[in-house]
């Protein structure tokens, strides 16, 4: 595995489930893969559960982590082609990117939509001069469109508390205060039409997902309406995706409080369980008693992070 964005990149979908299960029993199973190796994390954006589980995943296997934070003690860096760079970038991430392979053998990297356009973000131009330039295998840390780490975690945290054979779950859309970018609601949705669940989103109108990650999953208009029997329900906002209407991308459209996650939505479900990447914005994304349950899966699904990012750096290594 040369790239991992997307989950056909991960190969057989049941075998790294199985995978990653067996390194939940034993995690430093195969810490020998990557003896004298090298893992660089490159952070153009803040993380916390990302940066963390990321170098312990590549710790698990045995190998040497650098990291790297763009905004931080290094040049600032133009990533556009074609500038003249008379401002206060120093160093073009064409250079950059070539020079920071010379030290490691896998590069990470970690990068969020800038909502300038459409375009440039929904064709990854700063993840994909990584891919194109650096000659390293690369994984996503997420980007401008995806998060398949964070997926990934996501699914095993459901196959780790399913309670039937298809569950039904719902991504539900909720109120926030800023625009944020669409990567994990666009990740989740193509990795559960990967696995075996009943999928269903329900969002405002306006904030209908690229067709390319959520295909034709039912797409439910009435959030109340949508979590009616759901297993697992999974909040997360993001701001506008500019499928019907390119101008209003990145803008935030509603702050309608009625989509809070709360235990009226939550009395319509089957007793399912509540989720969340993290970081969660309490009281408008999901009231404390939701998040606070014993039916709150926020803390596992952090913690599967960790086995997440295993496997991939696991499956990396076996290529090299």
């Amino acid at each position: 595995m040369n790239v991992f964005r997307y989950v056909s990149d991960l190969g057989d979908l049941p075998s790294a489930l199985g995978e990653a299960f067996e390194l939940k029993g034993d995690r430093f199973k195969y810490h020998d893969r990557g003896c004298g190796k090298t893992l660089l994390l490159i952070f153009f954006n803040n993380s916390l559960r990302t940066r963390l589980s990321t170098q312990k995943a590549a710790m698990n296997l045995g190998m040497n982590v650098i990291v790297l934070d763009v905004n931080q003690g290094a040049w600032k860096l133009e990533t556009e082609r074609g500038v003249v760079m008379d401002g206060d970038k120093s160093e073009h991430l064409l250079e950059a990117v070539p020079v920071m392979a010379q030290y490691c053998d896998i590069i990470g990297v970690r990068t969020f939509a800038r909502f300038e356009s459409r375009e440039a973000d929904y064709g990854e131009e700063i993840l994909n001069q990584f891919i194109r330039y650096s000659g390293r295998p690369v994984l996503s840390m997420e980007s401008a469109t995806v998060h398949p780490l964070q997926a990934f975690a996501d699914l095993i945290t459901i196959e780790q508390y399913r309670r039937k054979a298809r569950p039904k779950v719902v991504l539900t859309w909720a109120p926030h205060p800023r625009a944020l970018p669409q990567a994990v609601p666009n990740s989740f949705a193509e990795w559960m039409r990967a696995a075996d669940v009943d999928l269903v989103v329900t969002h405002p109108e306006g904030y209908e997902l690229d067709p390319r990650f959520v295909g034709d999953v039912r797409v439910e208009y009435d959030q109340m309406k949508a979590f009616e029997g759901a297993d697992f329900v999974y909040a997360k906002n993001w701001s506008c995706p500019g499928v019907t209407c390119r101008e209003d991308y990145g803008k935030v459209l509603s702050r309608d409080m009625a989509w809070t996650v709360d235990s009226r939505h939550m009395a319509v479900t089957n007793d399912a369980f509540f989720m969340h990447c993290l970081p969660v914005r309490r009281n408008m994304i999901v009231t404390d008693d939701v998040i606070e349950a014993p039916t709150s899966l926020v803390i596992p699904e952090a913690a599967n992070r960790e086995i997440s990012a295993t496997v991939v750096l696991k499956r990396m290594l076996e290529t090299l």
